[in-house]
Parts: structure tokens; C-alpha cells; sequence
């Protein structure tokens, strides 16, 4: 589930960034349900990951000031989520305010907080 979720939210941001750069009719409608497809996919999937975790963080007591940190870190990652949900519905709207660059950049919010996380998971440093 968890990698699922980490492939929607790797790949829709990039559907932004041709979203953004688009220019023929048909390419935006075309990424448009796209996007909408993708998002409306993913969001199940987020949730069913992030039960699992809290599963093994609170109903097997896996835990630690590492597991913590790596539920914030989740937290913001659904939060980012969210976003991408209300990006979905500004780029369906054709209300868009964002260049290609500016989602180039946000298109890398979910890869540094996988880095994170899978540091935290390895090391467990707290």
C-alpha cells in the first residue's frame, strides 16, 4: 500500500508539471482525467497505509522516538496529499496560477520525505 500511495503521489505531481506546460486542447483534457483518475485512486490506497501504520505503531506497540518522528513526517506527507487533491481541482477548473518550474521543485517533496523516513526506519536514531 505504502508503495502504491509513494507512486501515485511520484507521478501525479509530474502530470502537473506537462499540465502546466500544456497548450493543445485535447493534452489538457486528456491530463485533466488524468489526473482526477489518479488522485481518486490513490486517496484509498493512502488511507489503507497510513491504518496499517497506525496499526503497528499503537496495536503492536512498535514504537520509539523515531516512530514519532516517522508519523509526522506521515502526516505531512497526507497533508501533501491533500494538496495535490486540491491542485487536481484548481487544474480541472482551469484556475492553475503555477509554472511547469513550480512543480518541477514540488514534483520532490515526497522523494526527500521517502529518503526521511527510510533513514529513520534503518538507523532509528532516537
Amino acid at each position: 500500500m505504502v508503495v502504491s500511495w509513494f507512486a501515485g503521489l511520484f507521478y501525479l505531481p509530474r502530470i502537473f508539471v506537462n499540465h502546466a506546460m500544456a497548450t493543445d486542447a485535447a493534452d489538457i483534457a486528456r491530463l485533466k482525467l488524468m489526473e482526477g483518475k489518479l488522485y481518486r485512486f490513490v486517496t484509498p490506497i493512502a488511507w489503507l497505509a497510513i491504518a496499517s501504520g497506525l496499526w503497528l505503531w499503537l496495536g503492536e506497540g512498535i514504537g520509539g522516538r523515531w516512530m514519532d518522528a516517522k508519523f509526522l513526517l506521515i502526516v505531512l506527507l497526507y497533508a501533501y496529499h491533500h494538496y495535490c487533491g486540491i491542485l487536481v481541482k484548481r487544474f480541472a477548473a482551469d484556475a492553475n496560477v503555477r509554472n511547469h518550474v513550480f512543480y518541477r521543485f514540488f514534483n520532490e517533496i515526497p522523494v526527500i520525505v521517502l529518503t526521511i523516513v527510510v533513514i529513520l526506519v534503518t538507523v532509528k536514531p532516537f
